[in-house]
């Protein structure tokens, strides 16, 4: 050992940053001092170890003590470092373990969140379903003979509306299939003694059914409604003016199959597409005139004609698409209509209830809506609907009720699937529109409901 004091550095791995307790001699120069102070820039512990003179170290017992100290201090790092290599591999796993873990909880909130969205989309379905049952219900209680199937119908409902109204609070904790199967039973039901009904009010048109594609763009083509049973014939009318033929083919499947068919001579050219076959005859609007007759088929001759008072014509108060379509003419379930304008109403249109065999006026209503922005028109139960256009994108938009004296803005889709309009007319014993699509013959079935007033029960 050199006579100069030696520095001994022992560097200990310490993981917590523990500092251990300085101990300081009486006489740095005649005793060894041990120092354990600051920590390094990678947190370790460094101790510093200062030696006495060579002459002192081989006579102070000391010696034996530092060499003691210094084995202790070895024995401490290699644990140290040991516990240290264990400790840094647990914390990498901690810290790859917190990286999945808050993977985890990412993908647990997003399945938490994304459930709860499909429960209210499920929820809302239901509800809108629900909805649409509500005003079916009191359809059931026209049929007082029945009142079992009644009370089961209404406890049904109530029972789904319970259900979902716990829903909307607890939001999760219904068996969704089965409550849409409930609902799907139980609108079939309601929907099979709507059909027993014989009017209501029109909810839904359907899409179309082409049966033919014939004649030119404008024309005109229906059944009977009042023909007896098994009488399926079809009245056909290629044009809208300036033609006085009718074709009559035996039955509907002998229309959409072939073209035979016999010809019937009208008297006068018919004016517009309103034409309307009812009880075996045809009522028709006599070209440029505000003239309607009646043709009987049995006896090829007038059986009645009459002017129709004020009545606008000659492309004076025609529909949207023209065509001299002033006067159009259908059948209901109540009977014979006319729909035309007058000066009188400032061109809105009026609806006048005839009298089929004498065609005498019984009643009139006025309306609000002007007869050339109507693109066509039907009756369903005393009801006027009217669609806003006759090409491109159409949907019936108003309905004026006779019952009521009463009109309204509704919103009821229509597909015009060759997008031009000339004829629009309901058959209520098919419950069905007969349309003429731009040379097309084309049906569409309808959906009604009826809605009874606390005074019917």
């Amino acid at each position: 050992m050199q006579p100069s004091s030696k520095i001994l550095s022992l560097i200990v791995l310490v993981l917590m940053g523990t500092e251990l307790t300085q101990v300081l001699p009486a006489n740095p120069e005649e005793s060894w001092q041990v120092y354990s102070s600051a920590q390094d820039s990678e947190g370790r512990c460094v101790c510093t170890v200062v030696a006495p003179q060579q002459s002192m170290c081989s006579r102070d017992a000391r010696t034996k003590q530092l060499r003691q100290l210094l084995e202790k201090v070895q024995n401490m790092t290699q644990s140290i470092q040991v516990l240290d290599q264990r400790t840094q591999r647990d914390l990498q796993y901690v810290e790859k373990m917190e990286v999945q873990l808050r993977g985890l909880e990412t993908k647990f909130r997003q399945v938490e969140e994304s459930h709860k969205q499909n429960i209210a989309k499920q929820y809302k379905a239901i509800k809108v379903k629900m909805e649409e049952l509500r005003p079916l219900i009191p359809v059931l209680e026209e049929y007082k003979a029945d009142a079992k199937l009644v009370l089961q119908f209404k406890e049904e409902v109530q029972n789904l509306t319970s259900v979902l109204s716990e829903l909307q609070e607890e939001m999760g904790a219904y068996d969704y299939e089965e409550l849409h199967s409930r609902v799907s039973n139980l609108e079939e039901r309601l929907r099979a003694c709507m059909q027993k009904l014989a009017c209501g009010k029109l909810t839904g048109i359907s899409d179309p059914v082409t049966i033919k594609t014939s004649g030119s763009r404008f024309g005109s083509w229906m059944t009977d409604p009042a023909a007896p049973e098994g009488d399926t014939r079809v009245w056909y009318m290629d044009g809208y003016h300036n033609n006085r033929f009718v074709r009559e083919y035996k039955s509907m499947a002998d229309f959409m199959t072939t073209d035979n068919f016999t010809s019937h001579r009208l008297p006068h050219p018919w004016s517009g597409t309103g034409q309307v076959v009812y009880n075996g005859s045809i009522y028709f609007n006599k070209f440029q005139s505000h003239v309607i007759i009646k043709f009987d088929f049995k006896t090829s001759a007038i059986s009645k004609s009459r002017q129709l008072d004020n009545a606008g014509f000659n492309n004076m108060y025609h529909y949207a698409w023209g065509g001299h379509s002033d006067i159009d003419l259908m059948v209901d379930e109540g009977g014979l209509w006319a729909v035309y304008a007058t000066n009188q109403n400032a061109g809105n249109i009026v609806i006048s209830k005839l009298n089929p065999s004498t065609l005498q006026i019984i009643k009139s209503w006025t309306t609000n809506h002007p007869k050339r922005s109507a693109g066509e028109a039907f009756m369903i139960c005393g009801t006027l609907y009217v669609t806003n256009g006759y090409s491109g994108g159409t949907k019936v938009y108003y309905a004026y009720s006779t019952n009521s004296s009463t009109y309204e803005y509704i919103d009821i889709a229509f597909q015009n699937k060759y997008s031009h309009i000339s004829m629009l007319d309901y058959n209520p014993r098919d419950r069905a529109l007969y349309a003429w699509n731009n040379g097309h013959q084309v049906l569409y079935n309808v959906t009604l409901f009826h809605v009874i007033s606390s005074q019917e029960l």
